[in-house]
């Protein structure tokens, strides 16, 4: 049985949507995107302070870095993110459901 992930032959087709709120900023995500969808960076100041409260006191306790879509255009929904993400922050929306990056 074949467990590699199949990407979608077009890109665009879906959308990575990463929840804020679960997101620890430790870049596997990064690491396994052939398409570079995604980066991980430290939060500004307003984006720090537009989190809720228990959120931010995550963010501060890892370094307030989160993971952001910067290019889902790219995105061939193959899952490896999905997979990848040790917290489970991360899904695939299809474009036409209206999902946010």
């Amino acid at each position: 049985m074949n467990t590699e992930p199949r990407c979608a032959p077009v890109a665009g087709i879906v959308s990575p949507v990463i929840d804020t709120n679960a997101c620890e900023g430790k870049g596997d995500c990064l690491r396994v995107c052939p398409y570079d969808v995604f980066e991980v960076r430290k939060l500004t100041r307003d984006e720090h302070r537009a989190r809720p409260a228990l959120t931010r006191v995550k963010l501060w306790v890892h370094g307030s870095r989160q993971a952001f879509v910067i290019n889902a255009d790219a995105c061939h929904a193959c899952g490896l993110c999905v997979r990848a993400c040790p917290e489970d922050a991360i899904r695939l929306d299809s474009r036409a459901s209206g999902g946010q990056a």
